[in-house]
């Protein structure tokens, strides 16, 4: 009887042994074909997103070429100030739009309390600068504002265009202002001598390449500076008011610095405005 009990016990064992085995067989074949399925559906994504994102970067490619400047129309980089790196006397009215006109000309019209200085500015030779005056001169950038410095000695110059330079009296501040934002220079009079003849007006900078902002000078005598200030335009009006400011002259301020001061006969903008020249 034992012998028969065992005998059966161990069949059992068998059995059991086989059907686990047969289960665990199952178990691996199953698991594989998930693995199998699983890594093509992988692959297949992986390639669906490689044919998109092919297909996108061409179509992006595609219409950013198409979008390039409009006929008449020139390309501008305006670079904005970091928020955190600017100071109370940056006025920040948005940026001009990219794109900019490079045909015709305009007038600039600067009305002070000593009378307007008009200027013609060339958009095709300055696209970009003339777009951004035009822009501020629309947000009122530049109204109640003073010219800030006169330079009589090496350069003949009065400066303006700090929006920050207002009120009663000077402060140290007064030209460190500009708008929120940069721009290359443009027109650069490398192959003119002097650079910057008498009756120019050209754009300040802070010496280093894709400062110019907001601020401008109107050279009232011939100016040997180097060429490295945006020409914005040529004075075809105004200039006996200029020079009535240099010679009442200047009060050194900026004497041990860049050069000049204060002008003693205050400027101030009332109102600058950019319009069309027609015909």
């Amino acid at each position: 009887m034992t012998s028969t009990r065992e005998r059966q016990r161990a069949a059992a064992r068998a059995r059991l042994e086989r059907e686990m085995a047969e289960r665990a067989a199952k178990a691996r074949k199953r698991r594989q074909t998930q693995a199998i399925v699983g890594a093509g559906a992988v692959l297949l994504l992986v390639v669906a997103g490689t044919v998109w994102l092919a297909t996108s970067l061409g179509g992006d490619d595609k219409k950013q070429n198409a979008a390039g400047p409009d006929a008449g129309s020139a390309q501008c980089a305006y670079t904005e100030v970091p928020k955190e790196g600017r100071t109370k006397q940056i006025k920040d009215v948005g940026l001009p739009a990219a794109q900019q006109k490079n045909t015709g000309t305009q007038t600039m019209t600067i009305d002070t309390n000593l009378g307007p200085i008009t200027a013609k500015i060339d958009r095709a030779a300055v696209p970009c600068t003339a777009g951004s005056f035009t822009h501020l001169a629309s947000k009122g950038f530049f109204d109640n504002s003073k010219c800030h410095r006169l330079v009589t000695e090496g350069i003949k110059v009065l400066q303006c265009g700090d929006p920050s330079a207002t009120g009663n009296g000077w402060r140290e501040t007064d030209g460190t202002g500009g708008p929120s934002y940069n721009m290359a220079e443009e027109n650069l009079p490398t192959d003119k001598r002097p650079a910057y003849p008498d009756g120019v007006i050209a754009m300040a900078n802070s010496g280093q390449p894709g400062s110019t902002g907001s601020q401008f000078f109107i050279v009232y005598g011939d100016s040997q500076l180097d060429p490295n200030y945006t020409v914005l335009g040529t004075i075809t009006g105004g200039m006996d008011l200029v020079k009535q400011v240099a010679a009442a002259g200047d009060d050194k301020a900026f004497a041990q610095q860049a050069g000049g001061g204060h002008p003693k006969k205050e400027v101030t903008i009332t109102k600058l405005a950019m319009s069309d020249i027609q015909g």
